[in-house]
């Protein structure tokens, strides 16, 4: 099975080419830019890349995977978009992955906390078992406010005082998407997971104003 797994959920451009073989994933090629500002501008020519490299065309594919984030709205419908326009041409699955669940997924055997970028001095987070299954339901919060019972280990963003040392993947890889999906049946629903209400709001009603 050949799958195509991308990632725009945080300040990393991601996408890549994951083999599986009796169940067991193998990255053939990958490209990673973290470049915030760059996602919709590199993730078409990263994925063109890493299936070139890969000795595969986009018509090899079995499958597509695809962060959903919790990220911020540009950046995360930039990987979106460009899945589910793939997954439509190409008559593919595309399967659905939180961002966090994919970072987690390459750091089995111990209580995780998972934590990515949110901007405005905040973090997206989730708790995890040491068998990998998630805690909390992905939340955004400041780094003070956010829970460590039962965390031996802080894994993702390296950005703010956490009150133990940050390891681990800083973004999710190819392989860490693909290890983090469930490929065995019929995708989920590729809903993104934004946690914070649109900055843009609509326009109020016009002031009325008085004659002069």
């Amino acid at each position: 099975m050949l799958v195509l797994a991308v990632d725009t959920a945080t300040p990393a451009v991601t996408a890549g080419v994951v083999e599986l073989t009796g169940g067991t994933p193998r990255l053939l090629a990958q490209r990673v830019t973290v470049d915030a500002r760059a996602h919709g501008e590199l993730l078409t020519p990263h994925l063109r890349d890493a299936v070139a490299e890969a000795g595969h065309t986009l018509a090899d594919l079995d499958a597509l995977v695809c962060g959903v984030g919790p990220g911020p709205f540009t950046g995360l419908r930039a990987g979106m978009v460009t899945a589910a326009a793939l997954g439509h041409a190409l008559d593919r699955p595309v399967f659905p992955v939180c961002t966090l669940d994919a970072i987690a997924a390459e750091v089995p055997g111990e209580p995780l906390l998972v934590v990515t970028d949110a901007r405005r001095k905040e973090l997206y987070w989730a708790r995890y078992a040491a068998d990998g299954t998630r805690l909390d339901e992905p939340a955004v919060n400041r780094p003070a406010d956010i829970p460590l019972a039962g965390v031996t280990r802080i894994v993702g963003a390296r950005i703010h005082d956490l009150g133990q040392p940050v390891t681990g993947p800083e973004y999710p890889s190819p392989l860490g998407l693909v290890l983090a999906a469930d490929l065995t049946g019929e995708p989920g629903p590729l809903t993104p997971l934004y946690l914070r209400r649109p900055d843009a709001v609509e326009p109020g009603a016009r002031k009325r104003v008085s004659p002069g």
